[in-house]
């Protein structure tokens, strides 16, 4: 019997940005996510098509358990090729990023193709992809979270009298990111007037002029994060994540490293976010999709935004439930979703480590030569050590990998990092983000 053809794609590593120069960390999330999804739906007996950036070389492909894959090099219309795919799959998955609607785009291609489409549909794109349309979504469903504003745009300069204006009536410190932002993309946080004010002096070095941002409220407590496979009729939480996220100030840049799962009184929020989520509709989100929200010190919940999308946790949660999370996927699909409570059996530290290589070789001799030694010693590595060549971004000898641990406790997990670490160094990496 022929296999269904299916098509998994991820925007950063799949040649979304084939013409761009952007550092390697981007492209080591997107390529951890891809050979994750890749290895999960090759258990259930697809033929898998994929699309892969030039810069990640061709000995790192053997790692994608794909049928076909075609590079997208630097000349190639990325577009063109995507397309292609697409009428050659029966089923289609979209891993891309909300802003510039890129995420929306891709799946109108496959929908205008009449392709099953098992990612997030265009209903819920749309929603989510506006952190203001999630904040009114929120609000109309009682569900509590910050004070959000939209902030006017006057020219291509943010309205600075508004921002002041707004951080006088909140009385506590704020964060402005953008309207369409993804992760810890461009999160700034502000605790004074004074702060505001210096942030302007440099606004067209801090900010893209050409974009909408909100203004919110900053509420203290754990960023945690919640993933769910929704269908038409049902949704299932697969796990409450822990976020490792620096958020931006005049001084550093905002950033996501990764996370753990579960957190330590999963159990109790994921009762309580239960409670909350069957009071309202999330039809509009079917297939794998986050929450992102924050614990309060009195354990009430502060919900932030929705991500329409495969989210970086599911590197982490893969290895954590009791089901492969692709057959949830297909489930929800065939409307076939199981709202039985899933099983966590393990634990899983998720993280992006940028590493400096000590040696004087090249990518490719350390990609020949190194990977399969680390490959063989972690096999936590979801992404190898990269780096681009002819990247500016990418600095002498620096590095990028993502590792997911599989342990059965937070302390074991943490032992097994530190080993990791230790295997790391043996091989002349030394870390930079520890």
């Amino acid at each position: 019997m022929k296999k269904s053809t299916i098509f998994l794609f991820e925007f950063v590593s799949g040649g979304g940005f084939n013409q761009v120069d952007i550092p390697a960390s981007l492209f080591c999330e997107g390529y951890g996510m891809l050979r994750s999804i890749i290895a999960d739906f090759n258990l259930i007996d697809f033929e898998i098509k994929t699309l892969l950036d030039y810069r990640i070389q061709k000995p790192l492909i053997k790692y994608l358990k794909a049928d076909f894959i075609e590079q997208v090099e630097y000349h190639d219309n990325y577009l063109k090729k995507f397309k292609k795919f697409v009428k050659e799959s029966e089923y289609c998955y979209v891993i891309a990023p909300e802003f510039s609607n890129i995420l929306f785009d891709l799946t109108k291609i496959v929908k205008d193709n009449d392709k099953k489409l098992l990612s997030v549909d265009l209903e819920g794109i749309k929603l989510g992809s506006s952190k203001f349309k999630t904040y009114k979504f929120l609000k109309s469903n009682n569900l509590n979270t910050p004070r959000t504003h939209l902030i006017p745009n006057n020219n291509g300069k943010l309205d600075k009298d508004f921002i002041i204006q707004k951080f006088k009536e909140l009385k506590r410190p704020i964060v402005i990111k953008p309207e369409d932002g993804v992760g810890a993309e461009d999160i700034f946080y502000f605790e004074s007037k004074q702060q505001i004010i210096d942030f302007f002096y440099d606004q067209d070095d801090n900010i893209e002029i050409r974009r909408n941002f909100i203004l919110q409220e900053f509420v203290e407590g754990r960023d945690l994060s919640v993933s769910l496979i929704g269908s038409s009729n049902n949704h299932l939480i697969l796990s409450v994540n822990a976020q490792n996220i620096q958020i931006k100030n005049l001084n550093s840049e905002s950033e996501y490293f990764g996370g753990h799962t579960p957190v330590e009184n999963c159990k109790q929020i994921r009762n309580t976010l239960n409670i909350l989520f069957d009071k309202i509709n999330l039809s509009k989100f079917s297939g794998y999709y986050g929450i992102d929200f924050i614990e309060k010190a009195d354990k009430s919940i502060g919900f932030i935004e929705i991500n329409p999308r495969l989210t970086t946790s599911y590197i982490g949660i893969r290895n954590v439930i009791d089901k492969n999370p692709a057959e949830l996927i297909w489930d929800a699909k065939l409307n076939s979703l199981s709202s039985s409570e899933l099983n966590l059996k393990n634990f899983s530290q998720f993280s992006r480590i940028e590493l400096n290589y000590l040696n004087n070789e090249t990518e490719l001799d350390v990609i020949d030569h190194k990977t399969p030694i680390l490959m063989k010693e972690i096999p936590e590595l979801v992404t190898p050590p990269i780096k681009f060549q002819n990247s500016n971004h990418d600095i002498n000898n620096q590095y990028s990998c993502f590792i997911a641990t599989k342990t059965k406790d937070s302390k074991s997990s943490k032992k097994r990092m530190a080993e990791i670490i230790n295997i790391l160094k043996r091989n002349n990496f030394t870390l930079l983000n520890q």
